[in-house]
């Protein structure tokens, strides 16, 4: 006899799961909450896209209800995922990031507290839990719970990112509200060299709706440009060309019609491609100072209130893969104004060649 029915995946009941969740903290049983945020973590892995659209803001909105030397990046992960499964990240952001900024400065803090007890030779350990032992509080002068606390944030602040990422990188809305708080102290964290926070880092300074103002100094004429969503100047190259070669503006070679798509499309690509990229100018600051492709359009230093950015020929051919740096997060640069001669040569007066374009890189 035929098999004419294919036996069903179990029902993982997520929501449920949630729900013993929520009441195991809500009674503060510790053995309870245990059981049950270990068969969520199980749950939510096995569960359908339409129960993650609905838990992940139930899972986010526990994370304050969770103690700092908790499980708390467990827990975000988690409702990231669901994020990354099509809950609304603008309804779990908020405790994600609000955690991600605790534990940004309580690793901050164990830094200065480690720093300030050692000697000048003296370095910062390697993010490992094997740090915490008795000796820690005295290390750190403060209570066992505050030295646990801070350590434990010296030591899982990266596993934060995937969560921030999930919901940073699929809202221009939580980029706008949250995104300015959270930068300067991950940057300055990333600047003790013992994180890799360059995926946080970037998505936190992602320009959404931004006007640039773009001077091409082999013609000597001028644009504004509105970009957003964009990744690193790699991506921001291409688009630049994209709009001013491609649109007519300027002389030279337009990108491909893939690396454009790779660069703004809603989907994103499925693996790393093969796609190709070719620079089409150098990229200078109003100084005269290299713009790395590297780097981010949030490096472009502001002038007079726009931000001012120098195009000037390539001094080598470049090339590179044409894949974003964030899959989720397409970008997009607007033609807006073409600059009329006068408007023009009032931003070049405000530029100069320094000795960005002499040097080889």
């Amino acid at each position: 006899m035929p098999v004419i029915f294919k036996r069903k995946r179990k029902a993982s009941n997520l929501a449920a799961m949630v729900s013993e969740l929520e009441e195991a903290v809500a009674a503060r049983d510790g053995d309870r909450t245990g059981r049950a945020f270990s068969a969520m973590i199980n749950g939510v892995q096995s569960a359908s896209d339409a129960e993650r659209v609905l838990a992940g803001p139930r899972l986010a909105a526990l994370l304050p209800a969770f103690p700092p030397t908790g499980p708390r990046p467990l827990l975000a992960t988690a409702a990231g995922l669901c994020v990354e499964r099509g809950a609304d990240p603008a309804a779990c952001a908020e405790p994600i990031l609000d955690g991600v900024h605790l534990d940004l400065l309580d690793a901050l803090e164990f830094a200065r507290r480690w720093t300030a007890a050692g000697a000048a030779d003296d370095e910062l350990p390697e993010p490992d839990e094997e740090i915490i032992d008795d000796a820690l509080p005295a290390r750190l002068d403060c209570d066992e719970y505050k030295a646990t606390r801070l350590a434990l944030a010296w030591c899982s602040v990266e596993k934060w990112q995937p969560p921030a990422l999930a919901v940073l990188c699929r809202s221009v809305e939580v980029r706008r509200r949250h995104s300015a708080a959270l930068l300067p102290a991950c940057r300055d964290l990333a600047a003790l060299e013992r994180h890799d926070l360059k995926c946080l880092a970037h998505a936190l300074a992602v320009l959404d709706d931004e006007p640039l103002v773009v001077l091409h100094r082999p013609t000597g004429t001028g644009f504004e440009v509105r970009i957003g969503g964009i990744g690193d100047n790699f991506q921001l190259h291409t688009l630049l060309a994209h709009v001013l070669v491609g649109g007519g503006h300027i002389p030279g070679d337009a990108p491909s019609a893939e690396s454009v798509r790779l660069a703004t499309d809603p989907e994103p690509a499925e693996g790393r491609t093969q796609v190709v990229a070719t620079g089409a100018f150098e990229l200078l600051a109003p100084d005269g100072g290299r713009i790395w492709n590297e780097g981010l359009p949030d490096d472009i230093p502001v002038v007079e209130g726009r931000r001012l950015l120098v195009l000037d020929e390539p001094m080598y051919r470049r090339s590179w893969n044409a894949d974003r740096f964030f899959p989720h997060l397409p970008g997009t640069a607007e033609l807006t104004r073409v600059l009329p001669p006068g408007e023009t040569r009032t931003w070049f007066a405000r530029t100069s060649p320094g000795d960005g374009i002499s040097r080889s890189s």
